[in-house]
């Protein structure tokens, strides 16, 4: 998988950022009768007919693509909750609001396969896109604040997907400021010819017994 050559500065793509959101569960409105699904990470149903049930998002997408349920939006995407998130991120200029981790990428992948799950879908998909630039433009004003003196980032409630865009910049931003800006913190290569070698020193005769 991309990225992972070095945990340290490890990024991921989009896609592989989407597919591990896939497992989020979900919840879905079955049209038809059938057995439970057992699966190595677990298992569910057995669905009924109109009957809400939990699944995860990949299962809902390969059941809605088959005409066999309609998915149901989380209560975290209606308009009223969309809204008052957005006045929120914005009336505050360092916080960021609670929000699912994978709220970026669950939104894209109901956009894309349950749009006509959702209601009022196109004004659902402005207010998630105002809030995913809201708070990227608190990230990169964030980016300002970095220093020689700063030592750690604490950026509270970042989604998976903001975070995974964000931390190679500020791993490196870190490591470039600790090499320009504290030499102290660099070994010196003239420091190991300075410290005395013990063999250098005079021996002392030992006192005879």
């Amino acid at each position: 998988m991309a990225g992972q050559s070095d945990p340290h500065l490890s990024i991921f793509s989009a896609a592989e950022v989407e597919f591990l959101a896939e497992d989020e569960l979900v919840e879905i409105i079955p049209n038809m009768s059938m057995d439970s699904l057992n699966f190595i990470c677990g298992d569910f149903g057995p669905f009924f007919p109109h009957i809400p049930t939990e699944v995860p998002m990949w299962l809902a997408m390969a059941l809605k693509k088959r005409g066999k349920c309609a998915i149901r939006p989380p209560n975290w995407m209606s308009l009223e909750n969309l809204t008052q998130v957005l006045e929120a991120e914005r009336d505050s200029r360092r916080e960021f609001q609670p929000l699912p981790f994978h709220y970026v990428e669950i939104s894209r992948l109901l956009f894309d396969h349950a749009r006509d799950d959702i209601p009022d879908v196109h004004m659902v998909r402005t207010l998630v896109e105002d809030i995913r630039d809201v708070r990227f433009h608190k990230v990169e004003s964030g980016f300002e604040t970095i220093g020689s003196r700063t030592h750690a980032v604490k950026l509270k409630n970042l989604s998976a997907m903001e975070v995974n865009i964000v931390r190679p910049f500020f791993v490196r931003a870190l490591q470039a400021f600790y090499k320009h800006d504290s030499p102290q913190m660099i070994p010196r290569p003239d420091t190991a010819s300075t410290r005395t070698n013990i063999g250098d020193l005079p021996r002392r005769d030992l006192r005879p017994r």
